[in-house]
């Protein structure tokens, strides 16, 4: 169906109905419906009525031509736009692409150190140690864009900045924002009491609605919380010294010492975890 869509022979195709036809067309639905799905996710309702609309067009005037002979201009007119929509689709999405082509690059990799390996006193520490550095750099207006993944790293945001892997600490923090400092302009990847990695480029939010006060770095957490639900984002803006955090796309702003710290150990999943000491090894002689 995909091939005669594309081509003249609609008729003979239309004429020549069997079970072929139905695994073409369960082919075309889920195109379909994964490209709506890209549109949703994306917020983009608008582009995914529009795709909507022009494909059932599209399929009503292949039809027709098919089985009449008419409307054979208006199909190869549909068919220019429908050329030009997916050159403009991969040019407004390449970000997008890009990203799901290093996903399935790294399909099955695993990063950063599992959770396992870290005790509860280094994660509260861990803790400790952004929540200082945030207010340091809040009270200097420094910018800074810290996230913090509770599962698997995408290796695509790794793959952007420079791996550190170092323990965190207040002054390690500060030294990357600093302005002066080569990755200030990245974000640093936190898992557990790690730095994986800093200078690292997330996708921007396409949301409209975004207040005008916010930034790139705000829009930038709210863009890869939306990607990634596992994935929790301190910002602090460079302007106003004020301390945000990011959750699934919705943004918190004025962030005080001891919410921050709360919402830290949420998403390190410490705020109920009982103390629990790593399993000390034993040598067998």
């Amino acid at each position: 169906m995909l091939f005669a869509l594309c081509s003249g022979n609609a008729g003979a195709y239309l004429s020549n109905l069997d079970w072929t036809v139905a695994i073409d067309i369960l082919v075309l639905i889920a195109v379909a419906v994964m490209v709506l799905i890209f549109f949703k996710r994306r917020n983009s309702i608008k582009l995914a009525l529009l795709f909507s609309a022009y494909l059932l067009i599209y399929c009503v005037v292949w039809v027709i031509n098919g089985l009449f002979g008419s409307l054979y201009v208006t199909k190869i007119i549909l068919s220019v736009v429908g050329i030009f929509m997916i050159g403009a689709f991969i040019v407004v999405y390449q970000t997008d692409l890009k990203v799901s082509f290093s996903k399935l690059a790294h399909l099955g990799e695993k990063s950063g150190k599992s959770d396992m390996d870290t005790t509860y006193e280094e994660m509260k520490a861990s803790a400790n140690e952004i929540v200082r550095a945030c207010q340091t750099m809040a009270k200097n207006n420094v910018g800074a864009l810290i996230i913090i993944c509770t599962n698997a790293v995408p290796p695509h945001i790794l793959d952007t900045g420079t791996i550190l892997n170092a323990n965190v600490s207040c002054s390690l923090l500060e030294s990357i924002f600093n302005t002066h400092a080569p990755l200030h302009d990245g974000a640093v990847v936190v898992k557990g009491n790690k730095i994986l990695g800093a200078g690292c480029f997330l996708p921007l939010s396409q949301e409209v609605n975004i207040s005008k006060e916010l930034g790139t770095r705000h829009r930038a957490a709210i863009g890869i919380t939306e990607e990634n639900n596992d994935i929790f984002a301190i910002v602090v803006s460079e302007e106003t010294g004020i301390i945000s955090t990011v959750t699934s796309g919705k943004i918190k702003r004025y962030m005080t010492p001891e919410t921050l710290s709360e919402q830290i150990e949420q998403a390190f999943g410490i705020a109920t975890r009982p103390h629990k000491e790593k399993p000390k090894e034993h040598k067998f002689l």
